[in-house]
């Protein structure tokens, strides 16, 4: 089998998954509601159930034209955007391993590629559904998080590679690769150091300005990210989430100053610009940090050697 097909498999699939981490999104934060509960998907505003020929990704949304076919609902842009980057990080993580399926293909490599590759491909559409329940509610569910720190020692015991950079699990290894007591070691590490950092800076945080600086659920988020990713990794996961965060952050005060300055001169008056920049850090204070650690977690996973050559 050319390598390339497994390319294109594997992006399909990633399309489908998308439709069905859109039905997470919508209901996991909903009380009364599962991801299996109800069986069929629904419209939001009309209820309706929706059939097979309304439920094809992405083309299903162009053919109605971004609109539910019995109430004429606006069906937002989210929907085919999150089917669409599922699709590509999908890609993504088979593209990065190309070198090792050609070997399994080839060469008779190992098919701990497979294992691989299904573990990094689940992690990236916990953290696609982690992100967009965030920046909707300002909460990470629990079946991500708390799901992710119960799965990733189990992920490590079957497949070792995972953690093969992992500095702590080739130290706890008694051959020159990883072994499955290595790997389950740098795991556990991983989420004793993604929580335990993040619950010491929310404690210095609380200490300093008499607030909560940190919540549980980013805690938990990069607890179950350090079990992928072992301890360094958890480390820097975090520098590349606070980085992109606070490029957010600032592209959030600039874009509320802006906006507090325009509804001032449509009301035909003017506004200082140090109220409107008040008002603007005061909307910088709240964005979500989760979206921003799942880049940092993704990055890391996918990418860790580049990271590292990077940084060096």
């Amino acid at each position: 089998m050319d390598p390339h097909l497994i390319l294109v498999w594997w992006t399909l699939v990633g399309l489908v998954v998308g439709s069905f981490l859109n039905v997470a999104i919508h209901r996991l934060p909903l009380e009364g509601e599962t991801v299996g509960h109800p069986r069929r998907s629904r419209c939001p505003s009309c209820r309706h159930e929706l059939s097979w020929r309304e439920n094809l990704p992405v083309l299903s949304w162009l053919l109605q034209v971004g609109r539910c076919r019995w109430c004429r609902w606006p069906i937002p842009w989210r929907y085919p955007f999150v089917e669409l980057l599922t699709a590509g990080l999908w890609f993504l993580a088979a593209w990065l391993l190309l070198p090792q399926w050609r070997a399994v293909l080839e060469d008779g490599g190992s098919w701990e590629t497979w294992g691989l590759l299904l573990i990094q491909v689940v992690v990236l559409s916990g953290l696609v559904v982690s992100t967009f329940v965030d920046f909707d509610h300002f909460e990470i569910p629990d079946e991500i998080s708390i799901g992710g720190m119960v799965v990733a020692p189990v992920c490590s015991l079957l497949v070792p590679s995972l953690h093969a950079d992992t500095w702590l699990a080739r130290t706890f290894s008694d051959s020159g690769a990883v072994d499955r007591a290595g790997a389950l070691v740098g795991s556990l590490g991983g989420i004793a150091v993604g929580g335990g950092i993040l619950l010491l800076i929310g404690a210095v945080g609380k200490r300093l300005y008499g607030r909560e600086a940190m919540g549980l659920g980013d805690v938990k988020l990069l607890a179950a990210g350090g079990g992928f990713v072992g301890p360094g990794g958890a480390l820097v996961a975090l520098l590349i989430g606070s980085f992109v965060a606070s490029i957010a952050g600032l592209l959030a005060v600039v874009r509320f100053t802006l906006l507090s300055q325009r509804r001032a001169r449509r009301r035909g008056g003017s506004k200082p610009w140090v109220k409107s920049l008040r008002v603007g850090r005061i909307a910088g204070r709240y964005l979500p940090f989760g979206p921003y650690l799942g880049i940092g977690i993704g990055i890391v996973l996918l990418a860790w050697n580049d990271v590292i050559a990077f940084w060096r």
